[in-house]
């Protein structure tokens, strides 16, 4: 199982994800608590060896700003949150994610013939798409067996090895369930990589 490690604003937070093995990492450019500027985003993106990919999270962004922080952060793929069409998410020059908010069967199955090079699935919430840690009824996900599809909402270290027993995605992406009071917390990160990736990783 491949993780990503999202909402990602410091350098300890990074370089934790780094360290213990994560996939990907995310970076928020959109309204979130989580948010972060582009040049910051560009510092820590220094951190960030080559073998782990960049993603760059917008809600109904401009192409153009989307591209110029894609360029400058040296993103690997664009996540995008927002109402964007399936020509739109095609005129972007990187590989995208199209992240779909699901509570019914009706939800998985317009979000699944959507598109786009990989989709994400995220609990429905409040004033912000996605990152707001709530878990949905992984049961309307049982015709996605054996896809490959990005699980997200409310996973934490808590529940990571049920999700891989009932769910088994080819992804999951994290953000607030490795988090202490609203800041990244180191050994939760390590723990959830150890979890969803079945056994301890040696340290870099």
């Amino acid at each position: 199982m491949k993780v990503k490690i999202c909402g990602l604003t410091t350098e300890s937070a990074v370089k934790a994800a780094v360290k213990y093995g994560a996939d990907a990492i995310g970076f928020v450019f959109a309204p979130s608590k989580r948010r972060i500027l582009k040049e910051e985003a560009m510092l820590l993106s220094r951190f960030v060896p080559k073998n782990v990919l960049k993603v760059g999270v917008f809600v109904n962004e401009t192409k153009d700003i989307i591209e110029e922080i894609a360029r400058d952060v040296s993103l690997d793929i664009i996540q995008l949150h927002g109402d964007e069409s399936p020509a739109f998410l095609h005129s972007l020059s990187r590989p995208a994610i199209k992240a779909f908010s699901v509570s019914s069967v009706e939800d998985v199955r317009a979000a699944i013939n959507y598109p786009a090079d990989t989709i994400l699935l995220d609990a429905k919430g409040d004033k912000y798409r996605g990152g707001h840690g709530t878990v949905f009824d992984w049961n309307i996900l049982h015709s996605l067996k054996g896809q490959r599809f990005i699980l997200a909402g409310g996973l934490s270290v808590e529940n990571i090895e049920q999700a891989k027993k009932e769910v088994d995605p080819y992804w999951v992406d994290v953000s607030s369930g490795v988090e202490t009071n609203g800041i990244k917390d180191s050994q939760k990160i390590r723990q959830f990589l150890q979890l969803a990736k079945g056994g301890c990783h040696d340290e870099k």
